[in-house]
């Protein structure tokens, strides 16, 4: 096997490169089929009929495609004792995700504004204590957080669900701005105030319209968090209220009558699909928002 230099970097050529670059795609595809094979399990599975999954194996192709298993699982499957498939309980997610993404990013891309360009006293330890809020596992907050909702009368409601994620999305929404502001120059800001832009003019005119990058960053990884949420979604709502993520559970934690696994897959792809649908059309600007510096320092 011969090799040649490029760069100072000694690269094999010839049969040996072609063999090593076969080699990592045989490896690089075997992960890839690994991987994906949930996913088309699960489509698979969503598509045939239920006599065809009881005489069929795991993993084989549907004989007599059906759409049957989603409609089910959309309107008419039945979650706990009401029989109206997951869609009220996804409205009930979108009803909580839309304004806890949009509050908690906008609050986050204050606070980290507040603390880079108005630094006060103690901002450093502000941030500091912010910063240890993400590191706070789920079930520390339970009992806390359900005594507020309680106090504020928003339990076992998808407004309560919505304070509770802003409220934890916080620390992860500040540390996102707060590194990308880090690194704008002050000149831009010193060059606003002594053009009359006050506190809120620089942020919205000057700042705000900078941060792309870190609003995407940001709306991403809220909506997934949240989106993908059932520890919350599970203690702090009941019955209607619930999230996709707790009704997906209960419609396959059904124990009575005939165990549709079509339909427990159809719904579980409905349910995902969300989260799917925001990597596929925006994942490109997520690497690019954490490459421009949105999650750096």
């Amino acid at each position: 096997m011969s090799a040649r230099a490029e760069g100072g970097i000694v690269r094999p050529s010839g049969i040996g490169s072609r063999l090593l670059r076969y080699l990592l795609f045989a490896i690089l595809g075997l992960f890839a089929l690994y991987y994906l094979m949930p996913l088309f399990v699960m489509v698979a599975t969503a598509l045939k009929p239920l006599d065809e999954i009881r005489t069929g194996t795991l993993i084989s192709l549907p004989r007599q495609p059906t759409l049957e298993p989603t409609l089910r699982a959309w309107d008419s499957a039945c979650v706990g004792v009401r029989c109206e498939g997951l869609k009220p309980y996804i409205w009930n997610s979108v009803l909580m995700v839309v304004p806890a993404v949009l509050i908690s990013t906008m609050l986050g891309a204050f606070n980290g504004y507040v603390l880079t360009k108005w630094r006060f006293r103690g901002a450093d330890l502000v941030f500091g204590l912010m910063l240890f809020g993400a590191f706070i596992p789920f079930q520390v907050v339970l009992l806390p957080m359900a005594r507020t909702l309680g106090a504020l009368g928003l339990a076992g409601t998808v407004s309560g669900l919505v304070l509770v994620h802003t409220v934890y999305g916080l620390a992860f929404t500040t540390l996102f701005f707060r590194s990308f502001f880090v690194g704008v120059s002050d000149g831009i800001v010193n060059a606003a105030r002594i053009d009359g832009a006050g506190f809120f003019g620089i942020f919205f005119r000057v700042l705000l319209p900078m941060a792309p990058p870190a609003l995407v960053v940001t709306i991403i990884w809220q909506f997934t968090q949240i989106w993908n949420d059932f520890l919350f979604g599970s203690a702090f709502t009941v019955g209607a209220s619930n999230p996709a993520t707790v009704a997906l559970n209960n419609l396959v934690a059904s124990s009575t009558g005939v165990k549709e696994y079509n339909v427990d897959m159809a719904a579980a792809i409905i349910a995902a699909l969300p989260t799917l649908a925001v990597y596929v059309l925006a994942g490109k600007y997520f690497v690019r928002g954490l490459a421009a510096g949105a999650v750096k320092g």
